[in-house]
């Protein structure tokens, strides 16, 4: 392993804004996440799969008013979001390392306000299909975390995730659609106002070429 990682793995050990296995509060926080992570009574806001911890950041930066969770299962991707919030000073904002099917393990039934997926993989082979963060076995684990007014969004590039998703929440009893549209940057209605207001690396990219971003807002009853 590269030097330079090992030397951010030491790091994440020793940052408080990132749980980790091998810590003492790691898997010790559910329904507990303002009051002893936090320290603050706000609501808990998570992004699936935050990556560099873009979004995270971006969305802490906006919304003081709010707590962010970044979840990740690669450390030195969680490295980068958490030494971005630190150079901020916010502090809104953590990362949590694990795998998305151990939510349930780490959340309390309604903990959550409101979850951002955006830019998973979309899996498109059909042998990966319940790989997908929003296949209904997450839908399920989304559905018992999210406080009952909670609300769920999706960000992606992919027309076959984006297809998907509608196709499977639209079968789902108690999901309702909010807004959803094929190309996110082309709206002018508010209601999209949120989900534009942040831009991440690789959403730049694939504007650059033409690849409309698509979106969609749900609730799962």
């Amino acid at each position: 392993m590269p030097r330079i990682k090992l030397q951010r793995f030491a790091e994440n050990a020793n940052r408080p804004d990132i749980i980790e296995p091998g810590k003492e509060n790691f898997g010790r926080l559910a329904g507990n996440w303002a009051a002893d992570f936090f320290h603050n009574a706000q609501p808990l806001v998570l992004e699936v799969g935050c990556g560099k911890g873009e979004y995270t950041v971006g969305l802490a930066q906006q919304h003081p008013e709010q707590n962010f969770l970044g979840l990740d299962i690669k450390g030195e991707r969680i490295w980068r979001g958490s030494t971005r919030a630190e150079a901020l000073g916010l502090s809104n904002v953590g990362f949590l390392r694990i795998l998305a099917h151990q939510l349930a393990d780490h959340f309390a039934p309604g903990e959550l306000s409101e979850i951002w997926i955006t830019f998973p993989d979309p899996r498109p082979r059909d042998r990966d299909i319940k790989r997908r963060l929003t296949a209904p076995r997450f839908l399920d684990l989304y559905q018992r975390l999210l406080a009952p007014s909670g609300v769920a969004q999706l960000k992606t590039d992919s027309e076959g995730l984006y297809d998907y998703t509608l196709e499977v929440l639209a079968a789902r009893p108690g999901a309702t659609i909010e807004v959803a549209t094929r190309d996110l940057y082309a709206e002018t209605d508010p209601a999209f106002a949120a989900a534009q207001a942040i831009q991440t690396h690789f959403e730049g990219k694939y504007r650059a070429v033409g690849v409309p971003i698509k979106y969609v807002r749900f609730r799962l009853g």
